[in-house]
């Protein structure tokens, strides 16, 4: 089996955040978190790296952050935008209607798809997973063969932001293996309380151990077919004319739900003490520099990664 490849989420627009997170500098040497998920993944076995990103990034992408790692690391890139991979009558309607976002982070995923031939990990740009959740990956999909789904989750309070609400993956889990993934979108604490905000209005109360994901997903290579098939149904359900519809998108756990209640795959809950933290607010980029900080001077990572 071929080692691993890891694919990074890194087109985000970063509406919330204000600009370009998965560029921002959070290391002392400019390093940005995805420096950090790209160093865990090769030394934990990673073979190669698939960035997805826009064109109109590619320029700064390259310099920040490729040309930093580029002797270290073989790496390849992909382009996610509004037109990629959508029939031709969807684009226009998309155009008309206002769209200017991508189709989601199932959609990245299928931007990638020719640069796919290996069991792989898919991940956000802009979220620090730890070293412990790359090796307990590289090991699953490693020992099994074919290589089975898996994901690693992580504990919802864990992963909240003190500045405004955040979307997470809401998992079940039973005998190791996932049962569902409800995707919410509008998750916060608030009066000491974790609550979601659904489309309603009305309101779900979360646990704060809750496991959620965090798009830290392994799957085969060959699983591609299966998400084009998913997304294909997304798109057939697409529609200017529906209140909302215009700005929905095509979510990889909401993907991997589906998968599971058709019995497509099995997917297995890894564990890994691993704590997670990302930059989803402005407001969010001290505490991340702070955590880099603390595992740099605790020697986890060098002080120059490359």
């Amino acid at each position: 089996m071929k080692g691993p490849a890891l694919v990074v989420l890194a087109a985000g627009i970063g509406s919330r955040y204000g600009g370009l997170k998965q560029m921002d500098k959070i290391g002392k040497n400019g390093e940005v978190l995805l420096d950090y998920s790209v160093f865990d993944a090769i030394r934990a076995g990673f073979e190669k790296v698939v960035f997805i990103i826009r064109h109109d990034i590619e320029r700064e992408f390259k310099e920040l952050v490729i040309a930093r790692m580029s002797s270290s690391v073989k790496w390849e890139l992909a382009f996610q935008e509004l037109d990629s991979l959508i029939p031709d009558e969807i684009y226009a309607a998309a155009l008309n209607a206002g769209r200017s976002k991508p189709w989601g982070t199932a959609h990245a995923l299928l931007c990638a798809a020719e640069r796919i031939d290996a069991p792989f990990v898919v991940l956000n740009a802009d979220d620090f997973y730890g070293r412990e959740a790359f090796a307990a990956m590289a090991e699953h999909l490693r020992t099994t063969d074919p290589a089975e789904p898996a994901i690693v989750p992580y504990q919802l309070e864990k992963t909240l932001s003190l500045r405004g609400t955040v979307t997470r993956g809401v998992c079940s889990i039973k005998d190791e293996y996932l049962v569902s993934v409800d995707e919410l979108t509008a998750i916060e604490k608030k009066d000491g309380r974790i609550i979601n905000t659904n489309s309603d209005g009305t309101i779900r109360a979360l646990d704060a151990d809750t496991p959620v994901s965090m798009n830290f997903w392994g799957f085969p290579a060959n699983i591609m077919p299966e998400f084009k098939k998913y997304f294909d149904k997304f798109l057939s359900a697409f529609s200017a004319d529906i209140p909302g519809r215009i700005k929905s998108e095509c979510y990889l756990p909401s993907a991997a739900d589906f998968f599971l209640k058709q019995n497509i795959i099995k997917i297995k809950a890894l564990r890994a003490n691993s704590d997670w933290f990302g930059v989803t607010y402005q407001e969010d980029r001290e505490l991340a520099i702070n955590k880099i900080a603390e595992l740099t001077a605790a020697g986890v990572y060098p002080v120059s990664l490359w």
